[in-house]
């Protein structure tokens, strides 16, 4: 049986996450994912042994200890695996906003007076706020704007801004307003052809399948953990090659030993220790749907990927088209996924009611979302909108079903009664 003739099981799927079962979320359509996403059983289940069972310093060698210290290594190997890096170039932090501000203080070694710092009026803050902060260092940090009315940020706008000062360039994979899938790995080429160093912001997209680092060749790469069906931790990858030669962030006595230099305090074990669910989780995903186990990590999950792909494609363009011809409302980014060009976030604002109004609408609907700026009020205002209101968001992951989908078209047709 060929990939084309094989669907996500989304009924196995379902089964697999307790809130499609508990009371208090079961009547729900949940289309709030890109702020964090519902956990699989196997992740509460790994998480509940390490706080019954483990829950002691790790690494020493009574059995609890060993056991713990096993696990939490375990954790870091699988999910290196799973994005295709070597275990000593990811690390396990409290967020993806620690993670970046952590890294931006060590990257201060390669930075100069007057050298500049490329940032996008497309990013989260996680992304931005950091490399901004290096303008106290004397840096000169340069803004790439997306374009006004695509909203998508342009290589060839990124070619003109580039000069032989550029020394880092932080550019978001995946926004989370306006959808785009931007193109990091030619981002990467062109910045690497200049010698300047790539940091890519993976939160947006790493739920929708995660990545191969090696093979968009970015220098970093981050996404929160919490939104990809795990607790709220955050991992970061780095080249080796850069990793070895920054300037320690942690304990003195960890000097030389990367990636824990860029860790502060080190991981929370016992959400670590349950990062082995996630693993879990997806590798039963994969042995349900296909039969050859003799492929590695990485290639097994990008056959999940493109499952889910196709599957939150099905879901999320009769919305992008429903929204998209409604004279009220004003889609934000492109109005059809094709070949995953867009995540299935999908932000848009009304031309005669708040935002606010919208979203309680879709709540008494029994659609659970909300209205925000989500962190990228800088993308909002350079819309026009207001940082406040923000804009109503309905973000789809491959859990989610038609039965979602058909609710959120039928509260659609609802609004002009609104």
């Amino acid at each position: 049986m060929t990939l084309e003739n094989i669907k996500l099981d989304i009924d196995y799927v379902r089964s697999q996450f307790p809130a499609f079962r508990d009371p208090l979320s079961k009547d729900w359509s949940f289309f709030e994912n890109a702020g964090g996403s519902y956990v699989p059983k196997n992740v509460i289940d790994k998480l509940t042994y390490f706080m019954t069972s483990t829950k002691v310093q790790p690494y020493a060698e009574y059995p609890m200890s060993k056991i713990a210290g096993e696990n939490m290594d375990r954790a870091t190997e699988l999910f290196a695996q799973m994005i295709n890096a070597k275990k000593n170039e990811i690390l396990i932090g409290g967020s993806t906003s620690i993670n970046l501000y952590v890294l931006s203080n060590a990257l201060k070694k390669f930075i100069n007076h007057d050298d500049e710092v490329i940032v996008t009026n497309q990013d989260h803050e996680a992304n931005i706020s950091p490399w901004r902060r290096l303008s106290e260092i004397g840096a000169k940090i340069i803004e790439w704007k997306f374009d006004l009315n695509s909203h998508e940020l342009k290589l060839s706008d990124l070619e003109s801004l580039i000069t032989n000062k550029t020394k880092i360039l932080a550019v978001t994979h995946c926004s989370n307003i306006v959808g785009s899938v931007n193109n990091l790995k030619k981002i990467s080429e062109l910045a690497h052809k200049n010698n300047i160093i790539v940091i890519g912001d993976g939160v947006s997209y790493a739920p929708h399948g995660f990545p191969d680092v090696k093979e968009l060749d970015v220098d970093f790469y981050t996404f929160s953990l919490y939104k990809t069906y795990g607790p709220h931790l955050a991992l970061l990858y780095g080249k080796e090659e850069i990793l070895r030669d920054l300037p320690n962030q942690n304990h003195e006595f960890l000097n030389g030993k990367y990636p824990y230099t860029i860790n502060p305090g080190g991981p929370n074990h016992e959400e670590l220790s349950s990062l082995v669910g996630i693993y879990e989780y997806f590798n039963d995903l994969y042995n349900h749907h296909f039969k050859d186990n003799n492929l590695s990590i990485q290639n097994k999950i990008s056959k999940i990927n493109a499952l889910i792909a196709q599957h939150e494609e099905n879901l999320a363009n009769p919305i992008l088209s429903k929204i998209s011809c409604m004279d009220d409302l004003n889609l934000i980014g492109r109005n059809k996924i094709v070949n995953k060009n867009r995540a299935p976030t999908i932000s848009f604002f009304s031309k005669s009611k708040t935002s606010k109004e919208i979203s309680n609408f879709f709540l008494k609907n029994k659609v659970a979302t909300r209205n925000d700026n989500f962190y990228a009020w800088r993308c909002l205002k350079d819309l026009g909108l207001s940082t406040s209101d923000g804009v109503v968001r309905l973000s789809i992951v491959h859990y989610n079903n038609n039965q979602d989908t058909e609710l959120v078209l039928s509260t659609l047709d609802k609004l002009n009664n609104l």
